[in-house]
């Protein structure tokens, strides 16, 4: 019990828990509406789909290690943004995009949006795809627009893959861990720590905290569990 009230007073717990959400819902809605754009405009798209499919997809199934590796060279005070940037004549961080506060978080954000849109695109497709033409030929016959059809039609049906995408990304983007680790271990000054990057750390950097780490990951276990019940009663079926 003394764990868990230390959590609550502690600085460094209520910035992770800021950081994270920060992340979860600055990620969520533009990963899925990307996602379902990207759905629409290959469910439209008669040739080479398969083609642009996989090339949306392959970031999402591209090791996590190597990915981050790979923006955390991009991020660099002399990496490739950078330069273009200065070419154009843009503003740009001096120091390099992971190693200033205001930019860090917002860099990591970036780089998942990118690397998640594509898993989420596939999903959104395959329930686009078992819609039944014939739905869409009879709204045609009535003169309905694009955006008609797929209000009314395409987003109540692909509904149950759309409550699943929002529970997983939600999921997904509060476990937050290994671009973390690699990119940069929390800082600069905690702006990246992670609750789950947290738990790390106090468990396996610092073993005498254990006790403590264990508390801050049953609380991030509710929180999901009342973040999941949240998303399920909006979108359950009626």
């Amino acid at each position: 019990m003394e764990n868990y009230l230390n959590v609550f007073s502690d600085p460094a717990f209520l910035q992770a828990i800021m950081n994270t959400s920060i992340f979860t819902f600055g990620t969520v809605p533009i990963t899925t509406a990307l996602a379902l754009f990207l759905a629409v405009m290959l469910n439209d798209l008669p040739k080479f789909q398969n083609i642009f499919r996989s090339s949306y997809f392959l970031p999402s199934v591209t090791s996590l290690v190597v990915i981050s590796l790979i923006f955390t060279n991009l991020y660099i005070k002399d990496g490739y943004i950078n330069s273009l940037l200065e070419m154009s004549g843009m503003p740009y961080p001096e120091k390099g995009w992971l190693l200033e506060p205001s930019t860090a978080l917002l860099s990591i954000m970036a780089m998942d949006v990118w690397i998640a849109a594509g898993y989420y695109m596939v999903l959104f497709l395959s329930a686009m795809q078992s819609i039944s033409k014939d739905l869409y030929d009879n709204a045609d016959l009535f003169g309905a627009s694009n955006w008609t059809k797929f209000r009314k039609i395409t987003l109540p049906l692909i509904k149950p893959t759309l409550l699943f995408v929002l529970v997983i990304n939600t999921i997904k983007s509060f476990q937050i861990f290994i671009e973390i680790y690699v990119m940069t271990k929390g800082g600069p000054l905690g702006n990246t720590t992670t609750l789950v990057y947290m738990v790390f750390d106090k468990a396996f950097n610092q073993f005498d905290q254990v006790g403590y780490a264990s508390a801050v990951a049953y609380i991030l276990f509710m929180i999901l569990i009342l973040l999941s019940l949240i998303q399920t009663r909006l979108l359950r079926e009626k």
